[in-house]
């Protein structure tokens, strides 16, 4: 429930509901005006400073110079579609298909994950001649109509069409399975469902997944399911889509892209959000013969995806990226900032899980030693620690799940800021709320 605390906000929310309707959603019960950002800080009309441990979108800093001074140097030459030649596509395509494995070898450009994801399925479906799509539960992929039926968090299994088939998360703290056996034993769950798909008289398309498979509480596939399920679906003739928007561009610390936790090579690799720091820049990639049978159906384009600024934007991410070792950094920060997770869940019981890697990280707070979701108690830790200058957002099926994804420029420091903050908000409700 929004509350209105001042004129100033009220205006703001009134105008709002007025101008954009009620579909939009705010978050906080107390919502915030943000004015400005820079490094891992966000400031509101008074210029109180929110240190950001959500927007994944400003991967490399709010209003990182590098990336400022890219785009307004493209922006103030030239910035026009693909249908002409420039240098920048090529010369952004070209670094970014160095990061992948050699077989992902052409890339086509758009402006967010929504339509990396709408390319990946129109091209996975020329190739196969299916339609079937096989998904995860609580996944979220994008907002256009084909992608929002494969965005389970968002819709009712009676609401959705045939040819979508939902395949459990394969969550090793909540889910069916948690034993050694567990990435197998979820991997079958995708032959089920391909045998369902046959039952409908639905030749399958492809798999898709989000390889830390975000939306369902960052539950990180249990090693060798990502395989697994590649092995599975290429088998039965489909094809393997990783979504790589949120994991990717070295986000885990441990790999550049979430599926090279598996070593596996999808067969299309979607990516977005963090591609240009903010600017809308998002790819599909995928290997030659997709898109050489894809190319003999339709042509591409998109008026906006591959312009001369983005690129300019997503060249300066990947020399930001690069030249100050953030995937290291997000290795070595982010295991500090675990560790000092684990140590408050050794205080606090209400911490029920610590997951994740590098700086995707996720808290999943519960009641009892039962695994009861804490959704009240969760909702109440982010209005705490956004009080104390902390913005975060809960996630999963029962929103007790804190998601923390801060900006890769993330230091020691700001782990400390962020854990203080987080120690007096579990100290105000971990007595009341977890059943001792």
């Amino acid at each position: 429930m929004i509350k209105k605390h001042n004129s100033s906000l009220s205006n703001l929310l009134e105008r709002r509901e007025k101008l954009l309707g009620p579909a939009y959603r705010l978050f906080y019960d107390e919502p915030i005006n943000i004015v400005k950002g820079n490094g891992v800080w966000l400031y509101d009309q008074n210029d109180k400073p929110y240190l950001d441990m959500y927007n994944n979108v400003a991967h490399v800093g709010h209003c990182n110079p590098l990336v400022v001074d890219a785009i307004r140097n493209q922006v103030g030459i030239l910035n026009t579609h693909t249908r002409y030649l420039h240098e920048n596509v090529l010369n952004y395509a070209d670094r970014l298909l160095k990061l992948l494995p050699d077989e992902l070898n052409i890339a086509m450009f758009s402006c967010t994950g929504t339509e990396a994801n709408e390319l990946a399925l129109r091209v996975a479906r020329t190739y196969t001649g299916g339609t079937g799509l096989i998904v995860t539960e609580e996944a979220y992929h994008g907002n256009s109509y084909a992608v929002a039926e494969i965005s389970t968090e968002d819709n009712e299994p009676e609401d959705r069409s045939d040819y979508v088939i939902t395949v459990p998360a394969p969550d090793m703290y909540r889910g069916e399975y948690q034993d050694l056996n567990a990435a197998k034993k979820y991997a079958n769950h995708i032959k089920e469902a391909i045998q369902d798909l046959d039952k409908r008289g639905i030749k399958l398309a492809a798999f898709i997944i989000d390889t830390i498979v975000s939306s369902s509480g960052v539950v990180g596939p249990p090693p060798q399911y990502l395989k697994f399920a590649s092995e599975i679906i290429k088998k039965a003739g489909g094809l393997f889509i990783a979504d790589e928007v949120q994991p990717g561009f070295g986000r885990t610390g441990e790999n550049f892209w979430g599926f090279e936790a598996d070593a596996l090579i999808p067969d299309i690799v979607t990516m977005g959000k963090p591609m240009g720091n903010g600017h809308p820049l998002a790819a599909t990639v995928m290997k030659r013969n997709l898109a050489d049978k894809f190319s003999q159906k339709t042509g591409y384009f998109n008026t906006f995806g591959g312009n001369p600024v983005s690129c300019a934007a997503g060249l300066a991410v990947l020399d930001v990226i690069e030249g100050e070792k953030l995937q290291e950094n997000a290795m070595i920060v982010g295991n500090y900032l675990k560790e000092g997770i684990k140590k408050l869940s050794e205080k606090y019981c209400l911490i029920g899980d610590v997951r994740g890697s590098g700086l995707f990280l996720a808290i999943e707070l519960v009641t009892n030693t039962e695994k009861i979701p804490a959704t009240q108690p969760a909702n109440i830790v982010v209005q705490g620690l956004k009080d104390r200058g902390v913005l975060t957002n809960t996630i999963g099926p029962y929103s007790n799940i804190l998601k923390l994804r801060p900006p890769m420029i993330f230091s020691k420091e700001n782990s400390d800021f962020f854990l203080d903050a987080l120690d007096q908000i579990l100290q105000e409700v971990d007595g009341t709320y977890f059943e001792y």
